[in-house]
């Protein structure tokens, strides 16, 4: 659910957490990265490890210069904002602010609303149940398709084509069918090596 209260300027937010951690999945992983996750979405995948996320309204409207200021106490100069869906809102306010303390800003999206705020690197994670848009589909540094069974190997394609050449594509096992999917992923990205695998490190590592 998204929130009605949230200023149209994005000068609040809502925050449902923050913490600062270790990319787990995509072009960053391994990587030391200060999470910024928001409350509110409406693309309702059921296999969503974050369905806290998606009434915003349970989640405080937060100043976006209080998370800024929190994101710069830490030794990494990068933030990842999260959702939810975080582009249900105008990130403009806050990743100009995170830039102006020199802090590099990647976002995670399913691409399912205008894109706004100044990025450094936009991963795409497009969802069934909501279409990216083109803007964000041009925009994204890398393109990350969750299979959860084997009809999501021909659905990332019509994505892969979308793409603007030389973008990073991954393809990740959906965590609950991590055992059945896996095998299949290693055999496809050996057979279209444009691919690469992603895997959630960091539940391999019990971390956030």
């Amino acid at each position: 659910m998204i929130s009605n209260e949230v200023p149209t300027d994005g000068s609040l937010l809502p925050l449902m957490e923050e913490f600062y951690t270790i990319q787990g999945e995509g072009y960053h992983t391994g990587k030391a990265a200060y999470f910024i996750r928001l409350g509110g979405c409406d693309v309702g995948c059921h296999w969503c490890d974050v369905k806290e996320s998606w009434d915003a309204n349970v989640h405080p409207l937060t100043k976006a210069d209080t998370i800024i200021d929190h994101a710069a106490q830490y030794p990494a100069k990068t933030v990842v904002i999260t959702g939810g869906e975080p582009l249900i809102y105008n990130l403009d306010y806050l990743t100009k602010g995170l830039h102006k303390a020199g802090i590099k800003t990647f976002m995670e999206t399913s691409g399912a609303y205008p894109l706004s705020g100044e990025w450094d690197w936009i991963c795409l994670s497009p969802k069934k149940f909501k279409a990216p848009l083109p803007e964000v589909i041009e925009a994204a540094g890398e393109l990350k398709v969750i299979v959860f069974n084997k009809s999501d190997f021909a659905w990332g394609e019509t994505y892969a084509k979308q793409m603007p050449a030389g973008k990073k594509l991954y393809l990740q096992p959906e965590w609950s069918k991590a055992q059945q999917m896996t095998p299949l992923i290693i055999d496809y990205v050996k057979a279209h090596p444009q691919w690469e695998i992603s895997l959630q490190t960091h539940k391999y590592l019990n971390i956030p």
